[in-house]
């Protein structure tokens, strides 16, 4: 593959890897807040969170740390994309 194919790929799976993280983070906030055991839903979260986004960059990378950045320009981007879904979502239910 070319050079700027991998590196569009490493960078469409950084914002997957992003995606599922931070939609996890919502989704968690949310679910937490209002449980009787909040702590345990945001320990399990983050440990599961983490070992997905860990593993994600890990496979993305493969032996080539030159895929990192993209992947972690991606994750960043994705972050964005997921706050403000969650701020129009949460506009919109109050």
């Amino acid at each position: 593959m070319t050079d700027l194919l991998v590196t569009i790929l490493a960078a469409l799976a950084g914002a997957l890897i992003g995606t599922v993280f931070f939609a996890g983070l919502w989704w968690t906030t949310r679910r937490g807040l209002g449980s009787p055991r909040p702590a345990r839903w945001f320990l399990g979260s983050l440990l599961l969170r983490g070992v997905v986004a860990l593993a994600g960059f890990y496979w993305v990378a493969g032996s080539q740390w030159q895929r990192l950045l993209p992947c972690l320009v991606g994750f960043v981007l994705a972050r964005v994309m997921v706050c403000r879904r969650a701020q129009t979502e949460d506009l919109y239910a109050a």
